[in-house]
Formats: structure tokens, C-alpha cells, sequence
């Protein structure tokens, strides 16, 4: 069986908690930390899961918002495996065939 991880993204609801509710507030409190991100990389950080994530800026994330790694990425399954039983079989679906229209003979 193959699980499938994802994660959930918190960071804008941590926002929201602390009542930042535009991503530019993060740009300043990023930079006093060593971190240096654009507006548009803010966004997207703020907006969607990053693929990759540096321990810098994970640690400079946790500090404004005052959480821990755990609080911010929350790890799920995705798609939970289907168990088979032993009597399960996986029919093949039928191939599809071209269909021929014939017209009766009229004579």
C-alpha cells in the first residue's frame, strides 16, 4: 500500500490570529530577521504550500508568529489506501470497438 502525504498550510490563518492581514506586513518582519523575499514571494508563501522551504525562513516564520513547525505545517494522508479482500477481483474493462451501421437492402 503507498500513502500519498500532503500537508496543510497554516500560515495564513496564524495571520489572521495575530490580525495581520496583509501578506506585505510579513515583508519588514521577514527582512528584521535576515530573510529578504519580495512582495509577489511573500504572497505566494502566504498563499499556497511551498514546495520548498528554507529552515532560515521557517524559523524566521515561527518567531513573528510566536508558533511552532507543527502549528504552521500539519501533515495529512491524501488519499487513504483501498484495502483489497481476498475475494476482490479487478475485471478488465471491455475494449472498444468501431460499430457498423448497415441499411437493409431495399430491393
Amino acid at each position: 500500500m503507498i500513502k500519498k502525504m500532503g500537508i496543510r498550510w497554516n500560515l495564513r490563518r496564524l495571520m489572521a490570529a495575530r490580525e495581520m492581514f496583509q501578506t506585505t506586513e510579513l515583508v519588514p518582519l521577514l527582512a528584521e530577521r535576515g530573510i529578504h523575499l519580495s512582495r509577489e514571494q511573500v504572497f505566494r508563501l502566504v498563499t499556497q504550500p511551498p514546495q520548498r522551504l528554507s529552515m532560515d525562513t521557517l524559523a524566521a516564520l515561527c518567531d513573528i508568529l510566536d508558533c511552532t513547525p507543527n502549528e504552521l505545517i500539519e501533515v495529512e494522508v491524501v488519499n487513504a489506501p483501498e484495502r483489497k479482500t481476498a475475494g476482490d477481483t479487478v475485471r478488465p474493462m471491455p475494449k472498444a470497438r468501431r460499430t457498423q451501421i448497415r441499411r437493409p437492402d431495399l430491393s
